[in-house]
């Protein structure tokens, strides 16, 4: 006999009692939780057949609905051939949209736990976090960065995957693409993309990488009177753009953006092996391709129907703000020297020539520059790159900058000493200035770090007899 549950062991027991009239047909209903008519139909049951008689009839038989061994079998061979490591639902969107399989994820999920196939990720208890609100409206903030992995699995390269989403809405927004390694000019490209084809975003929330923000102690002179730094390539198109820039103080703050290169590291990975894409070209390819899928399965609506998105005014230059930005000074020989490249000026409106003018250098996204005098172009050249466009790099703070630098420290530290000196009594109880209370005393501004240059040699031997004279004493002054 088979075994029985417990609660068909309690049936058995109610029914017992009911033959032996220690209750009625009524309270025997109640007890179990069934009608009388169900009551009677079991009790003659056990009559007929005995004990078994209040087992189910459809124990021990096979389900009219399962699934065959032959499909097991099937979709457990193709998980170990043509969609290896893929996650189960992953695998069940496959099944379902290239196979012609009409079966759930838990359908799938149990078949292959059954044939021994473990999890490809493992699931671990989420740590308690506070979520940040999504933005109402898509277009309010984008949140970008770069996710360096093995993409390939060993068949190629190591990649960097540079891209955004939109907070609002999780899209993939338009411009991901793979480079070799995070850099300025794959952000400059995400934003160009962006801006073309969506509109400008309202902000944009980012993590502290170089290419983001100025992580240098280098300070020009310009930028010491400035009291700030210039900013970085990408933070200079973000502020011509008029997009407000967030810095994130940490991983998770930005964790949507995390959250997506986690998805994209399980099914795009399994997506480039489909595909055996095997160099940098093939995986933005497949990229490309897989972005309208992701986006369908994983954004959701907006709270807010209505678009944030700016429209780009017809003033604004994309590829002119999306570029690398250099100023220059234009040579005697009306050429402009940029990271060891020469490029030719030829000559303006009448002939005019501009050496020595101040003039903005740009290289495009291309490689191509661009020479900029008064918003005009004056200027082109091809491009020159033959590996991965970068920027030039900065220069140090120059030697006349830092003894600027220290000599108005020292001046500030000269004042603030003579400050402290002036506030102090001295031991006598008299005050320690000469001069009576509250009258200003007026200090000397130190000369220039560069003054010495710039003094005659008259002045020069003048004071040097100031001096002379000072130290034979005041008679001799007199009477020289």
């Amino acid at each position: 006999m088979e075994l029985m549950s417990e609660y068909e062991w309690r049936r058995v027991d109610v029914l017992e009692r009911l033959e032996k009239g220690g209750l009625t047909v009524g309270e025997a209903a109640r007890v179990l939780g069934l009608s009388v008519r169900q009551v009677q139909r079991i009790r003659w049951a056990v009559v007929d057949e005995g004990v078994r008689g209040v087992v189910h009839g459809n124990r021990g038989r096979a389900p009219s609905n399962r699934i065959s061994d032959e499909v097991r079998r099937q979709v457990v061979e193709l998980w170990r051939t043509k969609y290896e490591r893929f996650n189960d639902e992953h695998f069940t969107e496959k099944l379902v949209r290239n196979e012609g399989f009409s079966l759930s994820a838990r359908s799938v999920r149990r078949i292959l736990r059954e044939a021994g196939v473990a999890a490809v990720r493992k699931r671990r208890p989420r740590k308690h976090r506070r979520r940040r609100e999504r933005r109402a409206q898509a277009g309010m903030m984008i949140l970008w960065d770069g996710s360096r992995h093995d993409w390939l699995e060993g068949r190629g390269p190591l990649l960097c995957l540079m891209g955004a989403i939109d907070d609002a809405t999780g899209d993939l927004l338009p411009g991901a693409h793979f480079v070799d390694q995070e850099c300025a000019a794959g952000y400059l490209r995400v934003l160009l993309e962006i801006a073309e084809e969506k509109g400008l975003p309202l902000s944009a929330y980012m993590d502290q990488h170089g290419a983001l923000k100025r992580n240098d102690d280098y300070w020009t002179l310009e930028e010491e009177l400035r009291g700030e730094q210039d900013p970085t390539h990408v933070g200079r198109a973000l502020k011509t753009m008029g997009v407000e820039i967030i810095y994130a103080l940490s991983p998770q703050a930005k964790g949507r953006v995390e959250r997506l290169w986690g998805t994209l590291q399980d099914r795009l990975c399994s997506e480039l092996r489909l595909a055996k894409a095997a160099t940098l070209e093939e995986a933005n390819r497949v990229l490309e391709a897989y972005r309208p899928e992701f986006n369908t399965e994983f954004a959701v609506p907006a709270r807010e129907t209505a678009s944030a998105w700016r429209v780009v005014r017809q003033t604004l230059d994309l590829r002119r703000a999306c570029s690398f930005f250099y100023e220059a000074a234009v040579y005697n020989d009306n050429t402009v020297h940029i990271g060891g490249r020469i490029l030719d000026i030829p000559p303006g409106p009448s002939g005019r020539s501009y050496a020595k003018a101040h003039v903005e250098v740009r290289q495009l996204l291309d490689g191509s520059w661009r020479v900029y005098h008064d918003d005009c172009i004056i200027a082109t050249a091809p491009s020159t790159e033959v590996s991965e466009l970068r920027a030039q790099r900065r220069r140090k703070r120059s030697g006349a900058s830092r003894a600027f630098r220290k000599a108005v420290e020292r001046f500030d530290a000269a004042v603030l000493k003579r400050r402290r000196g002036r506030a102090q009594p001295s031991s006598c109880g008299q005050p320690a200035s000469r001069l009576p209370t509250g009258t200003p005393r007026r200090l000397r501004t130190p000369p220039p770090f560069n003054s010495f240059l710039k003094r005659r040699p008259k002045q020069r031997q003048a004071k040097r007899g100031d001096r002379i004279a000072g130290r034979l004493g005041g008679d001799r002054i007199a009477g020289r």
